[in-house]
């Protein structure tokens, strides 16, 4: 009998998507799939082809967390393990891939879900979609970097009532309040996302690589100290093909032609 991938890839014009393919289970993580991510988001990073990733869900849902099948089986791995391996070995994936991630949430994202979703660079949903921080309703706290990105995003306020109360929220509210990057209407969303990438995709990676970098070292340091980081990450960007070609450009008048080196 053939199994079917839990993750499924494919690559065009410099845009890899990724595509969580569990869709009878709504794509909760089990852990093949979450090690299958892992690898898939290797694989982006280092294929100097992709300039752009777009993670996105097979069927009605993008992810609804953890499948608890897993987790009650009687052979169950600890939550220990489960987090290390399938959740934050993830996490630090997208963060540290230089290169733009795009969250496509096509349907429900909860639990785990929900912070994949949040942990990309710029995340675009269907208004049809709702962000649960399910975890409390079973007793659980938010994993996946969800009690590190949801006080930074919303505050803290805001951050413990999604997180307290576990409600349902739409995506024009997650946009509203600097959740999410855009929602946008169901009919209009694959649409949406493809412009979105393939605009990413033309632009200079390294540039955008190293303010990702620039970012996620900012989130903690002072600002003497983070001064500093881009003065050395702007030198790094100044030798770069883009830089050279995005001055031309301007002297020049023209548009630039960016090969994301």
């Amino acid at each position: 009998m053939t199994t079917e991938p839990t993750i499924l890839t494919s690559t065009h014009n410099g845009i890899c998507t990724i595509t969580l393919n569990r869709p009878s289970v709504f794509n909760s993580f089990n852990q093949d799939m979450g090690q299958a991510f892992q690898e898939a988001l290797d694989d982006a990073a280092s294929d100097g082809t992709v300039r752009c990733v777009v993670i996105t869900g097979n069927g009605k849902a993008f992810c609804a967390g953890q499948d608890l099948k897993e987790v009650t089986a009687p052979d169950a791995p600890d939550f220990t393990e489960i987090v290390e391996q399938t959740y934050n070995e993830s996490i630090r994936r997208i963060r540290s891939m230089e290169k733009p991630v795009i969250g496509a949430i096509n349907g429900v994202a909860a639990g785990a879900g929900a912070n994949i979703a949040l942990a990309c660079d710029l995340t675009v949903a269907r208004d049809s979609v709702r962000f649960i921080q399910a975890f409390s309703k079973i007793g659980l706290i938010p994993d996946s970097g969800g009690t590190w990105f949801l006080p930074r995003l919303v505050g803290m306020q805001r951050a413990a009532a999604l997180a307290f109360l576990g409600d349902k929220l739409s995506a024009s509210e997650a946009q509203a309040i600097g959740l999410i990057h855009k929602a946008v209407a169901d009919e209009d969303f694959e649409a949406e996302v493809a412009a979105l990438a393939e605009r990413l995709a033309q632009m200079p990676t390294r540039g955008l690589g190293l303010t990702k970098r620039a970012f996620n070292a900012g989130w903690n340091a002072a600002l003497s100290d983070h001064l500093t980081t881009e003065r050395d990450l702007q030198m790094e960007a100044s030798k770069t093909e883009d830089y050279a070609e995005g001055v031309s450009a301007f002297l020049e008048k023209r548009a630039p032609q960016f090969k994301g080196s």
